[in-house]
């Protein structure tokens, strides 16, 4: 049997080409834009298929140490930076994530959020995963914020965001939609603010 493409990378990149196609080749720029997200984000086809298969390979580490540690950390990846997120009492959970991370060829650095202490719970997890609706959707109807630029998680009340700002400006209202949201506690960003 054949193998028509050698390549998760070049896999991917055929995959949101083929969605562009099937989707009228619309690339809309704006608040609440969903079509072509990856052709027009600031990392470009490129940095989000890499980032996508640096992602994949995390996980499949994570998967293949344990199902404890798939279920505690998550992991976003942009630009090749990793940022890990989750909760649990087990610092030696921690300590595997960030070792296993670093293992992974592409990555550029690790941002190690994994709040020690004590697990999340249910309801925690619910309420967290509200948190990062709530802030994912003030952002996207800014017209002031270029949305797709930006991963947002939320862990125990925390809201941890990761991208590329178009300056410091935009970076601020994000900040600042994050922080009026209910039960948020803390807004911690690994955001870089582009360079032109």
């Amino acid at each position: 049997m054949t193998r028509l493409f050698n390549s998760p990378v070049l896999l991917l990149t055929s995959m949101l080409a083929l969605s562009s196609i099937l989707s009228g080749c619309t690339a809309v720029v704006g608040a609440g834009a969903t079509v072509g997200v990856a052709a027009v984000q600031e990392r470009g086809l490129r940095g989000k298929a890499s980032d996508l298969k640096i992602e994949a390979q995390v996980l499949e580490k994570f998967f293949k140490a344990g199902f404890k540690l798939t279920r505690k950390i998550d992991a976003e990846v942009y630009e090749g930076r990793v940022m890990l997120t989750g909760a649990s009492a087990d610092t030696k959970i921690a300590d595997e994530a960030v070792k296993l991370v670093w293992q992974v060829d592409g990555v550029k650095a690790v941002i190690n959020e994994i709040q020690i202490g004590k697990d999340s719970s249910f309801s925690d997890i619910t309420q967290d995963s509200w948190i990062t609706t709530q802030v994912k959707s003030k952002i996207t109807f800014d017209e002031n914020i270029f949305s797709i630029n930006y991963v947002v998680e939320t862990v125990n009340g925390t809201v941890y965001l990761i991208g590329i700002a178009q300056n410091d400006a935009e970076l601020n209202r994000v900040k600042q939609h994050a922080s009026r949201i209910k039960f948020v506690r803390n807004v911690i960003s690994h955001v870089r603010v582009k360079n032109y």
